[in-house]
C-alpha cells in the first residue's frame, strides 16, 4: 500500500470516530433530563432502602447482643447465689438423723456427754448453712402456706387452733434464699 492510500484510510477512520462521538453525544443529549432524573432517584432510594435495612440489622444484632450478656450476667449471680443448693439438699437427711438422735432419752453420765457432743455437730452445721443463706421455714402455729408447707395430714379446728394454721411439724422444711430446698410437712386444722 501505497502512503496516499494509508493516509486516506487514516482520514476515513478519524472522521468514522468523530462521526461515532457525534452520534454518542447526540444519544446523551436526546435522552429527556426526567428519565436520567428518575433513574438517580430510584438509585437514591434503592441505597436509602439498603441503608435503612442494614441499620435494622444492625440494631437487632445489637439487642441480641445485649440480651445475651444480661442472661449471661442473671445465670451467673444465680448459679453463686445458690450454689449451696445441692449440697444442703443432702445435708438435711443428716440434720433430721441429728435431731433424731437428740431426741431420745438418756439415763447414764456417758450417754448424756455423748447426747452434747451430737448437739454440738448439729449446732455448727446449722451455722455453717445459716451462714450460707439456708434456713428452716417457720411452720408450727403460722398459717398453712402451700408455697412452704406441705400438708399431709387434716384435724378438725379447735379453740387453739383455728382453721389453716399449722398444728404439729412432722418434717422440718429449709429454704435457700428465696428458693425452697424442702417444704415442710405439717398437720393442718381444718
Amino acid at each position: 500500500m501505497s502512503e496516499k492510500e494509508k493516509s486516506s484510510e487514516e482520514s476515513v477512520d478519524v472522521e468514522q470516530n468523530q462521526t461515532d462521538t457525534n452520534d454518542a453525544e447526540t444519544n446523551v443529549t436526546d435522552i429527556p433530563e426526567e428519565v436520567v432524573e428518575s433513574e438517580e432517584t430510584s438509585e437514591v432510594d434503592t441505597l436509602k432502602a439498603e441503608l435503612d435495612e442494614m441499620e435494622d440489622k444492625y440494631l437487632r444484632a445489637r439487642a441480641e447482643i445485649a440480651n445475651m450478656v444480661n442472661r449471661n450476667r442473671n445465670e451467673r449471680e444465680s448459679l453463686v447465689k445458690y450454689r449451696s443448693q445441692d449440697l444442703a439438699k443432702k445435708v438435711l437427711p443428716v440434720i433430721d438423723n441429728l435431731e433424731r438422735a437428740l431426741s431420745t432419752d438418756v439415763s447414764n453420765e456417758e450417754a448424756e456427754s455423748l447426747k452434747k457432743g451430737v448437739q454440738m455437730v448439729l449446732d455448727s452445721l446449722l451455722t455453717a448453712l445459716k451462714e450460707e443463706g439456708i434456713e428452716e421455714i417457720p411452720a408450727k402455729g403460722e398459717s398453712f402456706n402451700p408455697n412452704v408447707h406441705q400438708a399431709v395430714q387434716t384435724m378438725p379446728k379447735d379453740d387453739d387452733h383455728p382453721a389453716e394454721t399449722i398444728i404439729e411439724v412432722l418434717q422440718k422444711g429449709y429454704q435457700l434464699q428465696d428458693r425452697v430446698l424442702r417444704p415442710s410437712m405439717v398437720i393442718v386444722a381444718q
